[in-house]
Formats: structure tokens, sequence, C-alpha cells
């Protein structure tokens, strides 16, 4: 792998993408730690040190620090992926946009323009809700304002509170103009990068608040969490049940086309990390709900979802993360329509019937492997939980502010592992390209 870097960096193409993709990300990181104006940073910092493990810093991790900086681009590039899942889930509920997913070129302009136009909102509700999210943690923890006059009720500031949406909205497509330069004079998906950088960005800090405490234990767990989880991600992420298919014959004039076998790779993880972003924003929602009211019942509850608590917490999640799985799952395989493309294109799969019975036999298939998939899910969203435990028995302690599950979480490892992937095979790609060894050998 080294020597196959070596390789890539001695191409002036490939030396100048991997040069420019660094600096985009380098421009990030800058723009990571500008604050938006307003923000008391005393009432900011004092959150986050009571805070230390809770969904603030979950956030954080996933920010690549902008959020504990409150920075122009504190919502990152999550709008517009929340933009295009809502559109991936509109296109077989609406006859408009399915017809146009139909249509040369519908896809590409659903994916681009729509999402854009979608994620421009979504930033601006994303920026008001996260204020709100923060201020309702303010006011059970010490007291303040995080953003004085913000708000639209009586004794705000009209012009504080659109100066403070429209900064943040404006962030937010930085971030996602920054990873379409990535995407393309760089090297790999930008937005996916854009993420990956800011998950990587925060792990020394991490690590290093997690060995100043229990250091032989804490590093220990650290490394072997880090192994397995990773190993196992690569092999539910890369596994795939193979679908025969086979292509009929067809004769004009005196040639012959088509025929041939091939097969449809579905694989065992179909959502990605999307299922634990959904829980996760519904598994928090009491919370924030809790915010709003005072008196023992609404302490509890945020105690339980807002610091991530709990058997019920984890349970909750788990199962959560379990049926975001099938639906989302779902949803894909039905946008694909696989069985009436197979139809139109001539092929269908041995013993079984083209068009309606093709795809129950394909719907069968992925709710099976699906279940694979699902708990892997699961179990990796709920590995905290179980490290909490593991510290409680071995240590006599829970240490919650000191969990090597939490240096990246688990959703930030399945994308940190899976942007790799990707990567590294783009790198190889270019390199066969010019008759290199690549990656995988």
């Amino acid at each position: 792998m080294i020597e196959a870097l070596q390789n890539a960096f001695r191409l002036p193409d490939l030396r100048r993408k991997m040069l420019y993709t660094a600096l985009i990300l380098i421009v990030y990181q800058f723009a990571a730690h500008v604050t938006v104006p307003g923000v008391d940073r005393t009432v900011l910092d004092n959150l986050f040190n009571s805070d230390e493990s809770g969904f603030l810093s979950v956030l954080n991790l996933l920010s690549g620090g902008a959020v504990s900086n409150f920075s122009v681009i504190a919502n990152g590039v999550y709008p517009y992926i929340t933009a295009s899942i809502i559109l991936q889930l509109l296109v077989p509920i609406i006859p408009a946009l399915e017809q146009l997913s139909k249509e040369p070129g519908g896809m590409e302009k659903i994916n681009g323009q729509y999402t854009y136009y979608l994620a421009i909102p979504m930033a601006a509700l994303q920026s008001i809700g996260q204020i709100n999210i923060f201020q309702s943690q303010i006011d059970q923890v010490q007291g303040g304002t995080l953003i004085p006059g913000f708000g639209f009720g009586a004794g705000s500031d009209l012009l504080t509170t659109l100066s403070v949406i429209v900064t943040m909205t404006a962030g937010t497509m930085f971030a996602i103009w920054l990873g379409e330069l990535i995407t393309e004079q760089g090297i790999g998906n930008g937005i996916s990068i854009i993420i990956f950088a800011g998950i990587v960005a925060r792990v020394p800090s991490n690590l290093y608040s997690l060995l100043e405490t229990h250091f032989i234990f804490n590093l220990l767990a650290f490394v072997l969490l880090t192994i397995v989880t990773v190993v196992v991600i690569v092999v539910i992420q890369e596994g795939t049940r193979r679908i025969p298919v086979q292509y009929g014959k067809r004769v004009r004039g005196r040639k012959m086309y088509g025929g041939g076998t091939t097969h449809i790779p579905l694989k065992v993880n179909t959502a990605g990390m999307i299922p634990l972003i959904f829980a996760q924003s519904i598994v928090t929602f009491p919370a924030i709900i809790a915010g709003f009211f005072s008196g023992s019942a609404a302490v509890k509850i945020q105690d339980i979802f807002g610091n991530q608590q709990g058997f019920i917490y984890w349970f909750l999640y788990f199962w959560l993360v379990v049926g975001f799985t099938y639906f989302y799952t779902g949803v894909m395989i039905q946008n694909q329509n696989l069985g009436e493309n197979l139809q139109k294109n001539g092929g269908f799969i041995p013993g079984i019937r083209p068009g309606r019975r093709t795809q129950e036999y394909i719907n069968r298939i992925v709710n099976r492997i699906t279940l694979v998939g699902a708990v892997f899910l699961g179990a990796v969203a709920i590995l905290p939980g179980i490290m909490r435990v593991v510290q409680t028995l071995v240590l006599g302690q829970a240490a919650t502010n000191r969990n090597p599950a939490l240096v990246i979480s688990s959703a930030g490892l399945i994308i940190v592992v899976g942007v790799v992937i990707d990567t590294m095979r783009q790198l190889e790609a270019q390199l066969m390209m010019r008759n290199y060894d690549g990656f995988m050998r």
C-alpha cells in the first residue's frame, strides 16, 4: 500500500489531485474555527466541559470540532445529506418525481439541482434547531444565553437572528461547494471526504483525553475495539449476495446480439450509515422536548436520552437502527425496480419468471441478508453502552467521560472505513490505467 501511494505521488496528475484535496481539507479546517457572530464563548465552553460524552460531543466529533466552536460550518454537509435522503424517499411517492427519475438525465437532475435547492431551507432549519438544542442544554446545566438576542419571540433581535441563520446556511453551502471541488478536481467523493476529514481531525484530542486516566486499560480497550470493529465493518460492508442473471440472444438481420451471463450484487448492508443517523435523530427527540418542561419526569428523560445513559436508551436505539435499516433498504430496492429493468433489457433469473415474480424473489433475498446488516449496525451503534458496562465491571466505575468507544463514534468509524476503501479503489483504478500495481493484489 505504501509503495502504491509512492507510485501515485510520482505521477504529476495524481500528485496534483492529492495535493488539491489536502488543500481543500485545510481550508475546511480553518473555516471550522470561524465562530458565528454573537456567540458567548464562555457559555459554550462551559456547556462542553459538562457534556464530555453526551449527544453534543457526538455532533462535535462528526463535525470535526466545528460544533464545539459553533463555527459558521457547524451544520457541516449534513443538510445536503438530509435533502438527498428526503428526495430519495419522495421519488416513489410523488408521481412527477418518479416520472422524472425514469427520463434520461432525470436522476442526475434530482441528485444535483433539486438536492442543492432543498439543502438551503434544510440548512436554515437545522441552524435554528441546533441553536435551540444548545440553549435547552445550557438552561439545564448552568443557565445563560448562547446567542443573546437570538429568537423570534418577545425581546429577541430580528437582525441578530437573521444574520446568524444566513451565516450558518452560507457556511453549509460553502462546505458543500468545497466537497464538490474535491469531487471534480481531487480524489474521492468530495462530500464523504469532507465528513471523513472532520471525524479524523478530532481523534488525536479525543485519544489524549481518553488516556489521561486508566492509561493501560483504556489504551488496550481502544486498540482492541478499533481493530475488531474495522475488520467486522470491512467484512459486512463488502459482503454481497450475487444473483445470477441471463440475457436472451436477439437476432437482427444476420447478426446476433445479447446473450451471456452476469449477476446482480446485493450488498449485505445496502443502507450504509443512514439508519444510524435516522435512529440518532429520533432517540434524542424526547430529550429536546423535555428541555422545554420542568419537573422530575423531564429531568429523568433528559438524563436518559440527552446524556445517552441507561438500558432504555440503548435498547430503543438498537431496535430503531434495525427498523430503519429494513425501511431504508426497502426504499432503495424499490427505487431501483430491478425486476422491471431486467425484463425490459431481456434479462431473467434462471427458474424465476420475469417481472413481478422476479421482484418478489429479489425482495425475499434482500430481507434475509438485510437481517445480518441490521443486527451489525445495531451492535455497532450500542458499542459505547457495552463499553460503559465493561468499564463498570473492570474499573468499578462507569468513567463515562473517558469511553474508548467514543474516541471515534460508531457512525464515524463506518464513514472512515467506507471512505478509505472507496478512495483506495479510485487510486487503484488510476494506477492500473498506468500499469502500476494497485493496493489490492
